[in-house]
């Protein structure tokens, strides 16, 4: 199974790994990974799932749809590696994703 490193603002790491088809919000989720509500369940309609992909997996992963990027426009210190985690499903590629989580999400 991919693993995914989760890093809260303050620096804590959480490491787990999650069954390829889940999302990231998920995995955090099932595994009360602090930093990520999903306020809405992952129907992509708040931005409560706010992370930062590591750079070196954001071409591994779809770009943001319509829906997402309106979402992220409204985020507080959104930045290039901006995704909702809700979105980012997780694929065999993504094995050793790290995402962190921004500081009002702590």
């Amino acid at each position: 199974m991919p693993k995914i490193t989760y890093i809260e603002h303050n620096g804590k790491e959480h490491q787990i790994e999650m069954p390829v088809g889940y999302s990231i919000m998920e995995g955090a989720i099932k595994h009360s990974v602090p930093g990520i509500d999903a306020d809405c369940g992952g129907s992509c309609a708040c931005a409560t799932c706010h992370v930062y992909v590591d750079e070196n997996f954001l071409n591994k992963i779809p770009k943001a749809q319509e829906s997402e990027q309106d979402m992220i426009d409204f985020v507080q210190d959104a930045d290039k590696s901006s995704r909702l985690s809700c979105q980012i499903i997780i694929t065999n590629d993504l094995d050793g994703i790290v995402v962190r989580m921004p500081k009002k999400q702590s």
